[in-house]
C-alpha cells in the first residue's frame, strides 16, 4: 500500500495563508482538477453541500503545491473558530545546510531566510542560539500564528 503525505493547516483566511507559504515553501497554488474552472465547481461536483461552500470557500485555491512535485501537498483548510493555543505540530524549514556547515554561515543563511519570510508576514518568537551551543533556529509565526522553525 502506498501512503502519500497531505498537510492540512485549519486557518480563517486560506488566501492569505497560501500567498504566505507558497513564498515560505517556493511552492505554487494548486490549480483545480481537470475540467473545473475553480475549486468551487470541483467540490460542487464531487457533492459538497452548498451550506458548506461558504462564501469564499473554493473561489481561489486553498492548496499548495511542490511545482517539483517532491514535497507534501499543504490544503488551507477554512474553519470558524480562531487559533487559541500553541501547535502541537510544526513545520521545520531547513535553510542552513546541516551540521557539516560553519555555524557563522547556517546563521547567515536562517537569518536571511528570516528577513525573507518577516517581509511576507511573519513574525519572529525566539530565536534559539544558546552560547556555546552549535546551532543557530528562529522561532516564528504565520500571519494567522501559526508556529515554525527556520533551522
Amino acid at each position: 500500500m502506498e501512503t502519500t503525505l497531505q498537510i492540512t493547516i485549519d486557518c480563517s483566511d486560506p488566501q492569505k495563508l497560501v500567498a504566505f507559504w507558497t513564498q515560505a515553501l517556493h511552492y505554487v497554488p494548486e490549480p483545480p482538477p481537470g475540467g473545473h474552472a475553480t475549486w468551487r465547481e470541483y467540490w460542487a461536483d464531487m457533492g459538497v453541500p452548498q451550506a458548506e461552500l461558504t462564501e469564499g470557500v473554493g473561489e481561489a485555491p486553498e492548496s499548495i503545491v511542490d511545482p517539483k512535485g517532491a514535497g507534501p501537498r499543504v490544503w488551507f483548510q477554512h474553519v470558524p473558530e480562531p487559533k487559541t493555543v500553541k501547535n502541537r505540530v510544526h513545520l521545520d524549514l531547513k535553510v542552513s545546510g546541516g551540521r557539516s556547515v560553519p555555524l557563522a554561515l547556517r546563521t547567515e543563511r536562517v537569518t536571511a531566510e528570516v528577513e525573507r519570510l518577516t517581509a511576507a508576514g511573519a513574525r519572529i518568537l525566539r530565536t534559539m542560539d544558546e552560547p556555546g551551543m552549535d546551532y543557530f533556529a528562529v522561532v516564528l509565526q504565520d500571519p494567522e500564528g501559526n508556529e515554525f522553525c527556520i533551522a
